[in-house]
């Protein structure tokens, strides 16, 4: 399939950061702390709940990013009757802060540095992405995160943030993420129409949010022009 190429010259190719920029394999983390207390045929349904009590966990105000995956694990766990480990949070924050890029990002994301001003708008505290932006290797003109924020992704207040610290409008971005629920459902609502799903399979590929779909950065810069 041919790869469209943008009509304007964005002043800001914004990015989600993890699952997008940053691996994000929570389910072996998942299993080693619930093991055999979910049948295997019934764990790929527990793996999809708990995301979705991930999602759900972020939706009121901030707070820190680790009790968040603890306070999702216990809901999930409760659900099923399992018991939650206490320390779950941590390991799963340790998870996060060691995992690196993705295969195809480091050498399309520093070519793109070269020609855009790269924004990072992460659902994550301040911590989280002073240790993994660096292994991403490109120049950033800003990293936003919902600690500065205040308020977690797909909440209109971590994008109006964005908005303020950059002094932009919407017409600026060219916003790229991994996930529609987090990002581009929220952004589509707020007035933001260029959009990009990089597709790692995360959420179906749907209609009806004025995104565009790509495989990979190299993808994703072939339809900056570069």
């Amino acid at each position: 399939m041919a790869i469209p190429s943008l009509q304007f010259r964005p002043k800001y190719v914004s990015f989600d950061c993890y699952g997008t920029l940053i691996e994000y394999p929570i389910t072996p983390i998942t299993y080693e702390l619930v093991g055999d207390q979910i049948p295997a045929e019934q764990w790929d349904q527990f793996v999809r709940e708990f995301r979705g009590y991930r999602y759900d966990q972020v939706r009121g105000e901030y707070y820190p990013y680790e009790q968040v995956l603890q306070d999702s694990f216990e809901r999930v766990c409760r659900k099923w009757g399992v018991k939650a480990a206490p320390d779950a949070g941590k390991r799963f924050a340790d998870g996060v802060r060691s995992w690196g890029p993705h295969p195809d990002v480091v050498e399309p994301l520093k070519k793109m540095a070269e020609h855009y001003k790269l924004v990072i708008l992460s659902n994550a505290d301040d911590s989280f992405l002073a240790e993994s932006v660096p292994k991403l290797g490109a120049d950033f003109h800003a990293v936003l995160t919902a600690e500065q924020a205040g308020y977690y992704k797909p909440r209109y207040a971590a994008f109006e943030y964005m908005l303020e610290k950059l002094g932009a409008s919407p017409e600026d971005f060219v916003h790229v993420a991994s996930h529609t629920r987090y990002d581009h459902q929220s952004m589509h609502d707020m007035g933001f129409r260029n959009l990009v799903l990089l597709d790692r399979g995360y959420d179906p590929v749907t209609h009806g949010y004025d995104y565009v779909t790509v495989k990979s950065l190299d993808d994703l810069n072939t339809m900056l022009g570069i």
